[in-house]
C-alpha cells in the first residue's frame, strides 16, 4: 500500500499515473507491478534474514521490469517491516534500532548482489567496499561508509532519522489536517526535498544542482504547496522545471523516502 500511494501521488519531477509524467525507459504500470512483486518476500522477512528479504525483492522486481523502479524502497521498507514484526516490544523506531544493530555481512552481500542484479543509475564507484566486489563487513557498517553521498546509506547510519524526525511527521500532521493521501504525500515530498538535498540528483549532476531544486521547493512550500492555489501553481512549475529526456533532475532518492515515510504512517495505524 505504502509503494502504491507513493507511486500513485503526483511528486514533481517523478512518475505518476498522468501520461506525461512517464519516464521513456519507465512507466506508472511498472511502479504498479514492482509494488505486487515485493509482497511474498516481504511477508516472509519475520523468517528470513534482512539482506535475504532485500535479495528477494529485487530478483521478484526484477521478473516484471528491467527499469530501477524500487530499490531505494526496498532498503528503506525492508528493515522497517522487520521491525513492526519484532516481538520484542518498543516503539517502530526503537525496534528498527534493534534489526540495523544485528546486520551481518552475510546481510551485506546479498544486498550488494541486489544492487548489482538492480544496475541504479549515478552509484559510481568506491575505494572502500565497492557494491562491484565482496563487503566484509555488517551491512549498516557498508551503509554507513556511504552515508555522505546516500541518503537511503544515511538512514541506516541514523537509525532512520530523516523518516522518523521529518517524513513521516509531515505525513501524519498532513493527514490529520484532513489532506488527501495524494496532497498529504505531495506535502512530505516536497518537505523533504526542501529540508534535504536529494543525494541521486547530486551524484548525477553536482550538489549545487541538488541545493538548487531543493531551494525551488522551499519556495513552493512558502507560497503554500498543495493549500493554495498560488503553491499548487509553483508546484506544477517545479514539475515541468525537473523533468527532461535523462531524467537527470529526477529526486528519486527524495521519492524513496516519501515511501518509508508512507510506510511508517501505516505502519502506525494511520490509513484509518
Amino acid at each position: 500500500m505504502a509503494c502504491l500511494l507513493e507511486a500513485s501521488a503526483p511528486k514533481p519531477g517523478n512518475v505518476a499515473p498522468a501520461a506525461h509524467t512517464h519516464f521513456r525507459d519507465t512507466r506508472y504500470d511498472h511502479f504498479l507491478a514492482s509494488a505486487a512483486a515485493i509482497g511474498p518476500a516481504f511477508l516472509l522477512s519475520r523468517r528470513r534474514s534482512l539482506g535475504t528479504t532485500i535479495r528477494d525483492a529485487c530478483a521478484a522486481t526484477a521478473r516484471w521490469t528491467s527499469t530501477n523502479t524500487n530499490l531505494g524502497i526496498i532498503l528503506l521498507l525492508a528493515p522497517l517491516a522487520r521491525a513492526a514484526l519484532d516481538a520484542q516490544g518498543g516503539t517502530l523506531r526503537e525496534r528498527v534500532v534493534r534489526v540495523l544493530g544485528r546486520t551481518t555481512v552475510r546481510d551485506a552481500a546479498k544486498v550488494y548482489a541486489a544492487i548489482r542484479l538492480t544496475r541504479p543509475g549515478g552509484l559510481g564507484r568506491t575505494d572502500e567496499q565497492d557494491v562491484a566486489g565482496a563487503p566484509t563487513l555488517a551491512l549498516r557498517a557498508v551503509m554507513a561508509l556511504a552515508a555522505d553521498r546516500d541518503g537511503i546509506a544515511r538512514e541506516y547510519a541514523t537509525d532512520f532519522a530523516v523518516t522518523f524526525e521529518l517524513g513521516a511527521p509531515t505525513l501524519d500532521r498532513a493527514r490529520r489536517d484532513g489532506l488527501s493521501w495524494d496532497d498529504a504525500i505531495v506535502e512530505t515530498y516536497l518537505t523533504l526535498l526542501a529540508g534535504v538535498p536529494d543525494t541521486l540528483v547530486a551524484r548525477k549532476l553536482g550538489e549545487a544542482a541538488a541545493a538548487d531544486i531543493s531551494r525551488r521547493s522551499r519556495n513552493v512550500l512558502a507560497a503554500g504547496g498543495v493549500r493554495s492555489a498560488a503553491g499548487r501553481r509553483r508546484t506544477a512549475a517545479l514539475d515541468r522545471a525537473l523533468r527532461d529526456d535523462s531524467n537527470a533532475r529526477n529526486p528519486g532518492t527524495t521519492a524513496d523516502l516519501t515511501a518509508a515515510a508512507i510506510f511508517v504512517v501505516l505502519l502506525e495505524g494511520g490509513w484509518s
